[in-house]
């Protein structure tokens, strides 16, 4: 996502990461209790994941991530009005850039004096699924976090 804030930044897009919470905590990343302990977390996932996109960090309990649909890994664009232009319940690189390609040149249309109406879609797209990598992610939080996990989808 990095790449793609970047590559876009010069189309006047902005980009910015929400921390919300970890979504499987353990030893090493342990429930939230205060906003220090939340924003500590959040500068140690930036470091650890390299994130350069400004990160907003939620309230404590989470208003934010619960006003957006409370996915743990949602992406969402907007239009300078607000207008919610995308929407999607997992974070895919290639979905997100195929819909910024989309609404430059839905805006560079307009700009050329093309009538355009807007209407809605709903898609299913795919994503990569590297179990090995978010493996590393719950280990990185703790012991804990991997056995839960397990516990929770033994086929997972």
């Amino acid at each position: 996502m990095n790449v793609i804030a970047e590559k876009y930044s010069s189309n006047d897009v902005g980009a910015y990461f929400l921390y919300t919470h970890e979504a499987h905590p353990g030893e090493h990343m342990p429930h939230l209790t205060s906003l220090e302990q939340k924003f500590s977390h959040a500068a140690k996932l930036r470091d650890i994941l390299g994130v350069t996109r400004p990160i907003l960090v939620d309230a404590l309990d989470g208003a934010c991530h619960r006003a957006f649909g409370s996915m743990p890994n949602m992406t969402w664009i907007f239009n300078r009005s607000g207008l919610i232009l995308y929407k999607s319940d997992w974070t895919d690189a290639h979905s997100v850039e195929n819909a910024l390609i989309y609404f430059l040149e839905v805006l560079q249309r307009r700009q050329a004096g093309e009538r355009l109406a807007p209407f809605h879609v709903e898609r299913m797209d795919y994503r990569n699924q590297d179990r090995q990598k978010f493996y590393q992610g719950l280990e990185r939080n703790g012991p804990k976090a991997v056995t839960e996990f397990r516990n929770a989808f033994p086929d997972g």
